[in-house]
């Protein structure tokens, strides 16, 4: 791709045009390029600039498929020279301009300076920390994990943005415990603290779209996870990777991942209940390529091995969020992938009366879904109502996957944008994403 610094900017009037400035807020990557290329730049320019192939282009152009990897919408600002802002992001480094001229006279008042902070910097902080953090003991342990809950807990009520801080520096603390941890019991149970803290680190990302950052994360959790020979959990980093594959639009990825998955618990404490999570994510992986069979036997053994499940099984902590719910809901989606709307509407719909109330992303990408499929099976009216609740659900929290879902639902509504249950969904969205 070329120099950023060479790339002519588009024109300010384009730039500037109300549906130029909508598109890229919805990130509707379809109407920009059609906007670019009224601008002159056509497909295969297009195609250059951003590091993709026409073919590629063309189908977004079509609708066929978007962008959603923060890498690519990055590529897609710096090769059209479209302003960080316009499209999420912040300020490209071709943004920044130095001053030339004298500096006026009279400036707009900005905010108040920030008072000077009493605050002790994160090196201080760090040192401090542990030099007189708790002596290492079985409550030690415990509260950590007790944290861990929390932040789970929080991430699914409110989501992980804002939560991410704490759980880094958290992270950061636990590393520096185990370097002076003499007992190896206390640095097992350290390392899978840490293991834990990375994963859920990964998973903020995840949720906020940014694949790339999400991944550093993971493969940090599956590292300190193997540094004890934890198989289970290294199953459960796996099968969080095979998920982001599938967003990633790299469906052999996900079934590679998930079935490395299974092998890594099966017969590390995988229980009945975790290898039929595990089989589900491969269900999600085989319906990402369409491979209609292969999904089906990753569903029917996602539910032999449900129905084995016991009371007295020692399941992991992590795994617990896996119920009766989550695997109809996660059935159900598996047929939603592959087309099959008219059993898949039922099972998700069940499962979005039982689930608990206080998952608020769950209850909000779970009611994407139901409003996708029975978009599919032509029931406009009731469609735009349910994604109404999955926008309402939504906006209590901070999940960029779940308004990406919901930006791809708009797209879908297209051919219905002239009903006015459509229109008038249309409008929502814009205005939530204000």
């Amino acid at each position: 791709m070329s120099n950023p610094s060479e790339v002519p900017d588009l024109p300010a009037r384009l730039l500037s045009d109300p549906e130029m400035v909508a598109a890229c807020h919805e990130r509707d990557f379809a109407k920009v390029f059609v906007l670019v290329r009224r601008a002159g730049l056509y497909p295969a320019v297009i195609a250059q600039r951003i590091g993709q192939t026409p073919s590629r282009v063309g189908e977004v152009i079509s609708r066929k498929r978007t962008f959603r990897d923060m890498h690519v919408i990055e590529r897609i600002a710096d090769g059209l020279r479209i302003p960080g802002a316009m499209l999420g992001l912040a300020s490209r480094e071709w943004e920044v301009q130095p001053a030339t001229g004298p500096v006026p006279q009279q400036a707009t008042p900005g905010p108040a300076p920030m008072p000077t902070s009493t605050i002790p910097g994160t090196d201080l902080d760090s040192i401090l920390a542990v030099a007189t953090g708790p002596r290492l003991s079985p409550s030690t342990l415990r509260a950590l994990h007790s944290s861990i809950e929390d932040y789970w807990r929080r991430d699914d009520e409110h989501g992980g943005e804002v939560l991410r801080p704490a759980v880094v520096g958290q992270l950061r603390y636990v590393v520096e415990l185990i370097k002076d941890a003499a007992d190896d019991q206390y640095r097992r149970g350290l390392y899978g603290i840490a293991a834990e803290l990375a994963r859920l680190t990964g998973w903020t990302y995840f949720d906020a779209r940014q694949y790339s950052q999400a991944r550093t994360y993971f493969t940090e959790a599956l590292q300190l996870a193997k540094a004890v020979d934890d198989r289970r959990f290294m199953a459960n980093v796996l099968a969080c990777m095979s998920l982001q594959a599938t967003y990633e639009d790299r469906p052999a990825d996900a079934v590679a991942l998930s079935t490395a998955a299974q092998d890594a618990a099966r017969g590390h404490g995988g229980t009945p209940r975790v290898m039929s999570m595990l089989s589900m994510r491969e269900a999600f992986a085989h319906a990402s390529l369409n491979n209609r069979a292969a999904t089906h036997a990753a569903l029917a053994e996602a539910h032999r091995q449900f129905e084995q499940i016991s009371s007295g099984d020692p399941d992991p902590a992590w795994v617990a969020y896996f119920d009766e719910p989550k695997l109809i809901v996660d059935t159900g989606i598996a047929h939603g992938r592959l087309g099959d709307a008219r059993t898949a509407e039922p099972l998700i719909a069940d499962a979005l009366q039982r689930e608990d109330a206080r998952n608020q992303r769950g209850r909000a990408f779970h009611a994407y879904w139901l409003a996708a499929t029975q978009l599919q099976r032509g029931n406009v009216d009731q469609a735009c109502s349910t994604a109404a609740l999955a926008l309402e659900t939504a906006a209590s929290v901070g999940s960029e996957r779940v308004m990406g879902h919901l930006r791809d639902f708009q797209a879908q509504l297209t051919p219905y944008s002239r009903q006015p249950e459509a229109a008038t969904f249309q409008t929502r969205l814009r205005a939530a994403l204000q």
